[in-house]
């Protein structure tokens, strides 16, 4: 059943509330705040990738902080198990049998805070809980909820003593953000308030889980437009054939797009998608899936460049139309 205007405007209103409580803590940054709700509300997980400082575990506490659930935070060391996340089964004499005892990862919103610093084992913990919401311990298989997201952080130059992600789990995150740093306006402002170390606590909880589930939901009802699908489609194509790319768009890429570009047209007002929806998406979505060829790297290509080329050649459907 397709989404209705009036619930298209309930959730447009919804998630103008969500941006502006979480933009209590992250200042000038909207924009990203909107990108890391809509991956929330797209039933999908976010990637972090920024310096130091730039507030990347402030959005994540923020966001986390805006949903009625249970919130973790588990800071990934070299040292760290995989049933550190997961949890263990513990025998218990009384009953005579093994019980389980969750991890971490049994949250509503999980914050993998410098991810890439654990080891690839543990980092392999994540997948199958990220792809299937499960987590299967001695056999046995333990739902960790609805809704669930994970956010990851990860710090693009001190690479001393980390651990690169595997290409499987970086196509698991829907979307790769980079917060950046504020502009001058929002820095001076932060400056005034240097005594408040945590400006995440002051993101109080508004919105319920049921209301969570009740967004998606109606977030994947937006109408698409076979000629959207098309785009994306030819989109894929072309970056698999793309000569500075090795690695292109997966199927499940293609598949998180389409989706995420319906939650981002409800959350702006509409009820159906848009050629402007997936390009301004683009980049959030195909920056860590898009795999630059050894040559390109040694080039100095930047992935953001290829993107464009991607846009630039592959036209929408109504745009060739329009133009023939």
């Amino acid at each position: 059943m397709p989404i209705t205007a009036d619930q298209a405007h309930w959730f447009e209103e919804n998630f103008q509330r969500m941006v502006d409580n979480v933009a209590l803590a992250i200042r000038g940054k909207n924009s990203v705040i909107e990108l890391a709700l809509v991956t929330l509300l797209s039933g999908g997980h976010l990637l972090l990738e920024d310096n130091p400082g730039t507030g990347k575990t402030v959005l994540a506490k923020a966001v986390a902080n805006t949903v009625q659930g249970t919130h973790s935070r588990i800071q990934f060391t070299p040292d760290l198990l995989p049933s550190d996340l997961t949890g263990v089964s513990v025998y218990d004499q009384r009953t005579q049998s093994f019980e389980f005892h969750p991890g971490p990862i049994f949250a509503t919103i999980v914050l993998a805070d410098e991810v890439n610093r654990a080891s690839p084992k543990t980092q392999s913990a994540l997948l199958e809980v990220m792809e299937e919401n499960t987590v299967t311990v001695d056999g046995v298989r333990h739902d960790v909820g609805h809704p669930f997201m994970v956010i990851a952080t990860q710090n693009p130059i001190e690479q001393a003593g980390t651990y690169r992600l595997p290409e499987a789990q970086l196509d698991r995150f829907l979307m790769k953000v980079s917060v950046g740093y504020p502009d001058h306006d929002a820095t001076v402002e932060l400056l005034r308030e240097a005594e408040n170390r945590d400006r995440a606590a002051a993101v109080g909880a508004m919105v319920s889980a049921t209301a969570v589930t009740q967004m998606t939901e109606f977030a994947n009802q937006a109408y698409v437009d076979p000629s959207i699908l098309d785009y994306v489609s030819r989109l894929a194509t072309a970056s698999r054939s793309h000569p500075q790319v090795r690695l292109g768009l997966s199927m499940r890429g293609a598949l998180g797009y389409v989706r995420v570009a319906k939650t981002w047209a409800v959350a702006h007002g509409r009820e159906f998608v848009t050629p402007d929806d997936i390009k301004r998406l683009a980049t959030p979505v195909l920056s860590h899936r898009l795999l630059l060829s050894s040559e390109a790297l040694f080039a100095s290509v930047q992935i953001d460049d290829v993107i464009d080329a991607l846009l630039a050649s592959v036209t929408p459907a109504s745009v060739r139309a329009a133009e023939s």
